[in-house]
């Protein structure tokens, strides 16, 4: 997997850097490969944050999250490396990424990770 990836991640400002605040951002669309079978995967993610000095750019975040189209990567995987590189960029107070992935043989899979910056 590619390390550009997070270079697509753009930021601006956040004008209350002061107030403690969440935004929510839901995208029913994702869509990844299985590493094992090659098939697409699909899922819905779900990301609330807390911003410190900065907010994720929704455009770019949509080119960032079609990177992951042709990749084969296991939920959990992917979960934690979209995780991983929103805080690097971010650096905000408090996130949480919930990934709500669809039936594949009758089983559905949810991943959710989290993290709180300390005061």
């Amino acid at each position: 997997m590619s390390d550009k990836f997070r270079e697509i991640l753009e930021t601006f400002p956040n004008q209350f850097p002061q107030r403690d605040y969440r935004i929510e951002i839901r995208c029913p669309e994702f869509t990844s490969v299985c590493p094992k079978t090659g098939q697409p995967d699909f899922g819905v993610l779900t990301f609330t944050y807390s911003p410190a000095a900065r907010c994720v750019e929704l455009k770019s975040l949509k080119l960032y999250l079609q990177q992951f189209r042709n990749e084969g990567i296991f939920y959990e995987h992917v979960t934690n490396r979209i995780f991983d590189d929103l805080v690097a960029v971010l650096e905000p107070r408090r996130l949480i990424l919930h990934a709500a992935f669809t039936a594949r043989g009758g089983i559905t899979t949810e991943v959710t990770v989290s993290t709180q910056a300390e005061d």
